[in-house]
């Protein structure tokens, strides 16, 4: 059937039109965001395997623990979860993928930063316009519906192969919930306690950062969990473009039908999963 709309022929015009005049920019973008990955991971990586497992754990017992840590009640609670963050990280060490972990990690640390610079504010915009939201909205259902895959051609035009595509392909799959929790948080903030800060004199300013952003914390803490959890579904897909991590290794064993690599990285991706879900979850309700 001949086509009424060639809607990908213009697409593919604009794309070819932003290459060809913003070459200097894309090359910019991949020289930072290279850059960025291979320093943290080079930082990771000179790191002895278990002075990093300590930091995590003790990271992981005072986001459960809190203000308790220091007590026996605190300390039951957070047992649990640092049992996990122990055994699970020695697990992955073990099983010899202990580099392509922390690669992943700083492609899921690398890629959160970016999608919360970029959707906060963006959040903060929808909440206090209804016409930035009526414009934001769409673009956010778009962004949710359209197949992972499909991100990964613009993002090999302009970068060509390697850690930036898979980044680029990352935030642009992880920032809706950035977005969206944000705005939601601060229009469910109550209009009688916003009104009592107008009374009182409160700028605009004020109004923001004094009363809706930290009532609204919890809720944009979630949407932070959210876009963690999102990116870190991205590694296996941002493989296929060169990025480099335990979803290179799942990629590796699909093509070479090596049952035993695909599952061990991916129980590997999966006890990252669960050990930053849980971090960040106990953060958001404290």
């Amino acid at each position: 059937m001949e086509k009424l709309i060639d809607i990908g022929k213009y697409i593919e015009i604009g794309i070819n039109a932003l290459e060809e005049n913003f070459s200097g920019l894309w090359g910019a973008i991949d020289n930072l965001i290279s850059w960025t990955v291979d320093s943290i991971n080079s930082v990771f990586l000179i790191l002895p395997f278990y002075v990093i497992i300590a930091l995590v754990t003790i990271g992981a017992y005072y986001a459960k623990a809190g203000k308790k840590a220091f007590t026996k009640e605190g300390a039951g609670k957070a047992a649990g979860m640092t049992a996990f963050v122990i055994l699970g990280l020695l697990l992955v060490w073990a099983m010899g993928y202990w580099k392509e972990a922390i690669q992943t990690t700083t492609l899921v640390i690398v890629s959160t930063v970016i999608a919360l610079i970029l959707g906060i504010p963006l959040g903060i915009w929808s909440a206090r316009s209804n016409m930035a939201n009526a414009i934001i909205r769409p673009i956010l259902d778009l962004m949710q519906t359209m197949p992972a895959f499909v991100y990964l051609i613009p993002a090999i035009f302009f970068f060509s192969v390697g850690n930036t595509p898979g980044v680029i392909a990352t935030v642009i799959f992880s920032l809706p919930p950035a977005v969206r929790l944000t705005s939601l948080g601060i229009r469910n903030v109550p209009s009688d306690v916003i009104e009592a800060g107008y009374a009182f004199g409160a700028t605009e300013k004020q109004i923001l950062f004094k009363i809706q952003l930290p009532l609204a914390k919890t809720t944009i803490l979630a949407g932070i969990n959210q876009v963690i959890l999102l990116a870190l579904s991205m590694v296996v897909i941002a493989s296929m473009v060169g990025a480099k991590g335990l979803g290179s290794i799942v990629y590796q064993g699909i093509q070479q039908n090596n049952i035993a690599k695909g599952f061990e990285a991916g129980l590997g991706i999966v006890v990252l999963a669960i050990i930053l879900d849980r971090i960040t979850q106990s953060i958001a309700k404290k």
